[in-house]
């Protein structure tokens, strides 16, 4: 690996599980050399980027494996309607496959505390949901409740594993199935009805912005704190979004060498690189625009880059060999950046 190939290291698919009829489970083998590189911790998510049609991108997808527990690294996804990637890995990766694989990112993680644990899951939030559920089963002796919500019976993801779970420990599990066809759609009253004596609880998030939003209401009217409640969005943000004005009268220019071309863009004063590259029609890579998920880093060649903040997303060793994440990168003057090939 040059130092140009950045992040991104080359996995083998070692086999394909079909959980439902809309999502793939996909099972890696990691080489003796890299296993350090890919420990993780459980709700951790891994990077991809695929090339679909001739364009390059970048997308997360959550762990369902559980460190220590599973011998395989393993990550789930759900085809998503003109989503280009979920439709991909669904349809033509296979056992054998190559991919390329950032090392595992995020804080939707266990914390190490003794109280019980409430997990709210949506359709694929299931996955970090799932690794959170084998990981404290198996390290602790916390209580665990799951509200699993889905569209119906044939859209449960993991049906048999959690079944298996609630068998193993039945003393410590409790899972309530809601289904849409059957129950209709969750909303707060069912949260408060399901949180009561838990109010003291973790609580675990994951699923579609609007189930999001309707657990988060019901929990904002208990005596649950903010510092109770861990958040994984499955909702990336949008490329085609307009970006509002920008002053660029400094003239302040990068240069960004993506995908092998080469392109000048007037950078506005407070602009990050990221939304400097978007707004110029540039597809660079991103995801969380929140400084964790690393998607978006690119290596200063010339010049100098402040970064706003670092919520993990780079380490320091990376950070002394000129990586910045983009999406909080501000220049100081003209610079040149390079994506990695």
């Amino acid at each position: 690996m040059t130092s140009l190939d950045g992040p991104y290291h080359n996995l083998s698919v070692v086999e394909v599980i079909e959980e439902t009829s809309d999502s793939k489970s996909f099972v890696f083998a990691v080489p003796d050399e890299l296993v350090e590189r890919f420990s993780y911790r459980s709700g951790q998510f891994l990077t991809f980027r695929v090339e679909v049609d001739g364009h390059r991108i970048v997308r997360c997808y959550s762990l369902a494996s559980a460190p220590n527990i599973d011998s395989r690294l393993k990550v789930t996804v759900k085809r998503v309607v003109d989503g280009r990637a979920s439709n991909w890995m669904n349809d033509e990766v296979s056992s054998g496959v190559t991919l390329e694989v950032m090392p595992p990112a995020g804080h939707f993680c266990l914390r190490d505390r003794e109280t019980p644990i409430v997990l709210f899951g949506g359709g694929s939030g299931i996955t970090p949901i799932i690794s959170i559920i084998k990981t404290a089963l198996e390290t602790t002796s916390r209580s665990i409740f799951l509200l699993y919500a889905n569209r119906n019976d044939q859209s449960i993801i993991f049906k048999d594993e959690l079944s298996a779970l609630l068998s193993r420990y039945p003393d410590r599990l409790e899972i309530v199935h809601r289904l849409d066809d059957v129950h209709g759609f969750v909303d707060s009253g069912l949260v408060i009805q399901h949180v009561g004596p838990r109010a003291d609880a973790d609580f675990y998030i994951c699923g579609p912005g609007p189930f999001m939003d309707v657990v988060e209401n019901g929990l904002s009217t208990l005596d649950v704190t903010s510092e109770q409640i861990f958040i994984e969005r499955f909702e990336s943000p949008d490329a085609s979004a307009e970006a509002g004005p920008v002053d660029t009268s400094a003239g302040t220019l990068i240069t960004i060498k993506l995908d092998g071309s080469e392109t000048n863009v007037e950078i506005g004063e407070g602009e990050t690189i990221l939304a400097a590259a978007r707004r110029a029609g540039l597809e660079a890579p991103f995801a969380c625009e929140e400084a964790y998920c690393g998607c978006c880093m690119a290596k200063v060649v010339e010049g100098d880059v402040d970064m706003l903040m670092n919520d993990g997303g780079i380490d320091q060793r990376q950070i002394d060999e000129g990586w910045v994440l983009t999406c909080q990168g501000i220049v100081k003057g003209n610079v040149r950046i390079e994506y990695p090939d």
